[in-house]
């Protein structure tokens, strides 16, 4: 027996350092680009639990299970060639415990009778493939990606890899816990398939947990939730539900009850991209690293001397970030009245630079200056907090992304700095490939001489979140787990 759960990457297109504040939404959409663990009872011994990661060098993980008055320990074995994985020890430990909270330490006993062997793969997306396109001698477009072999070897240890900042750790810890909970029976496939099902509830907040304890601080979980739920906006939940079980050791039974709580008040409401727009990633080497920005604006904001014009600049991105929501429900719901006319529409704004467009189509029109004034007012903020939330390199690219014909608007996700840039761009079907918008951006992208740019294929995800899938509805991952 089985068991295989996808997780999407994210992107914070809007909500960046506000998401910390349960008085602020962020913008949050999941990418077609995944985090699959595979779950398969070995022929090992009792107890044992084997971790693989087959895209990296030494990235295996070997575990005991050990049961006792405290619960059930998972111990690290010390000939793991991959040394500690605090992400996947966690998942393991905790999740393996609120199992036997929900049913008993005999039915995880029962499931461990001959061990387990657990697979986690990443899509291509997730680390950067610029020395794969340099090896293959291929340029550095969508195209040559799709090239690409799926799940392909990175070539270096994990703590080596280039990851783009889409997520990786949230995405494969909601896998990791969701298969975990379907594998041992703690949640029905019925009620996981359910958006609003308490099954997927409860794998979201042990996902969130997991993660937390793995980060050492709760975090806003805009992360987590996307991977879960999908595409949303997001409010996050008040970190205090989670002290019982940061704080250390806690009593047995305290998984269950914590994890079940109603104190669990973040809230998320489905949306979507506006249909024939397509979502574009970047990855972007600008030759230093993406700084830590959040603890520097949050001791900004919280400065005496700054503080009333932090909370004004923050209103003002918060009206922003509402109203990008309100025009991507509003431009959907246009596309269901009549689809004739927003296809027409779509097609003729895909061949004029934005700033040409209000004549043609005001909404589409409005959704650009929106995105234009949460950059601008983002760049202020890090102007006046004196970090690099939108680098001069990020703002000399997007500008030039943003002048193409076709571009609606774009931005620096999250919490900003070098690592990326998110595009949405006008994908109407009618037009050749040679002339869709993309091919204009990828050809500014190669060009730029101020930071290497590579395009990512991800795009928004059509699955609401995380799902059940079966190893041959995966093109490449039968082959990405069976390799040694």
């Amino acid at each position: 027996m089985s068991t295989i759960v996808s997780a999407p990457g994210k992107v914070l297109a809007a909500g960046g350092y506000l998401v910390l504040d349960q008085q602020y939404p962020g913008v949050v959409i999941s990418t077609s680009s995944r985090f699959y663990t595979v779950i398969q009872a070995s022929l090992g011994s009792a107890n044992q639990i084997v971790v693989r990661s087959p895209q990296f060098h030494q990235a295996e993980w070997r575990y005991t299970v050990t049961y006792n008055a405290a619960g059930i320990q998972v111990n690290p074995q010390e000939d793991s060639i991959g040394g500690k994985n605090k992400f996947v020890h966690l998942a393991l430990q905790h999740t393996l415990n609120l199992v036997s909270e929900i049913h008993s330490v005999a039915q995880v006993q029962e499931r461990l009778f001959n061990g387990l062997d657990i697979a986690a793969v990443g899509d291509n997306d997730f680390y950067s493939q610029r020395a794969q396109l340099e090896s293959l001698g291929l340029p550095r477009t969508t195209e040559s990606l799709s090239r690409i072999t799926p799940f392909c070897h990175n070539g270096v240890k994990l703590t080596d890899v280039h990851k783009t900042g889409m997520g990786s750790s949230a995405a494969l810890i909601t896998s990791l816990v969701s298969a975990l909970l379907l594998h041992f029976s703690a949640i029905t496939e019925t009620d996981f398939a359910n958006l609003e099902g308490d099954g997927r509830r409860l794998a979201h907040n042990a996902a969130q947990f997991v993660h937390c304890l793995a980060q050492g601080k709760v975090g806003s979980g805009f992360d987590v939730s996307s991977a879960v739920f999908g595409s949303q906006i997001y409010r996050r939940f008040g970190p205090a539900v989670l002290d019982p079980l940061m704080k250390g050791e806690f009593a047995a039974g305290t998984l269950k009850s914590v994890l079940n709580s109603s104190a669990w008040d973040y809230s998320f409401r489905p949306i979507q991209l506006p249909p024939l727009t397509r979502l574009v990633l970047a990855d972007v080497e600008a030759g230093s690293d993406t700084p830590s920005l959040v603890g520097k604006v949050l001791k900004w904001r919280g400065h005496e001397d700054s503080c009333e014009t932090a909370k004004d600049l923050w209103t003002q991105i918060d009206e922003s970030n509402q109203s990008l929501a309100r025009q991507l429900d509003a431009l959907s719901q246009s596309y269901v009245q009549n689809k004739y006319v927003y296809e027409e529409t779509i097609r003729q704004l895909a061949s004029l630079p934005a700033q040409e467009w209000e004549s043609i189509s005001k909404a589409f029109y409005d959704l650009h200056q929106t995105t234009q004034r949460i950059r601008n007012l983002m760049r202020r903020m890090g102007d006046l907090a004196g970090v690099e939330i939108e680098p001069e390199q990020q703002t000399h690219l997007l500008d030039k992304s943003i002048q193409q014909a076709g571009v609606v608007g774009g931005g620096v996700p999250g919490a900003g700095g070098y690592d990326a840039i998110w595009l949405l761009i006008c994908s109407p079907p009618s037009l050749p490939d040679e002339q869709q918008p993309l091919r204009q951006v990828e050809s500014v992208w190669s060009t730029f001489d101020e930071s290497n740019v590579t395009p990512l294929l991800a795009q928004e995800s059509v699955a609401k979140g995380a799902r059940v899938v079966q190893l041959d509805e995966i093109p490449g991952l039968r082959e990405a787990i069976q390799r040694q």
